[in-house]
């Protein structure tokens, strides 16, 4: 079971991007399609308080969305991050 867990839909660009940034660094992620899965949409909300996706989660952590992920990136914090939680 993969640390990382990715709340998409289809056909948001956003998602398509996070998903290629994780695999371009050849990480493995557990997808969960929203789209058709009201309660789940709905759970997800609460959790994190945001309404969009991609909603991205390191192991505990709620990373955010897609620019979150990307900024993580690029400030060299998401492999700190990654290896905090076995997956560097």
């Amino acid at each position: 079971m993969s640390a990382i867990t990715i709340y998409t839909t289809p056909t948001c660009p956003y998602c398509h991007a996070a998903k290629a940034l994780l695999t371009n660094k050849g990480l493995s992620y557990k997808e969960v399609n929203v789209q058709s899965d009201r309660a789940t949409a709905l759970a997800l909300m609460e959790r994190t308080g945001r309404r969009t996706v991609p909603q991205i989660f390191i192991g505990d952590t709620h990373v955010g969305g897609f620019d979150d992920l990307n900024a993580l990136e690029t400030a060299g914090r998401l492999d700190p991050l990654l290896e905090a939680n076995a997956l560097g």
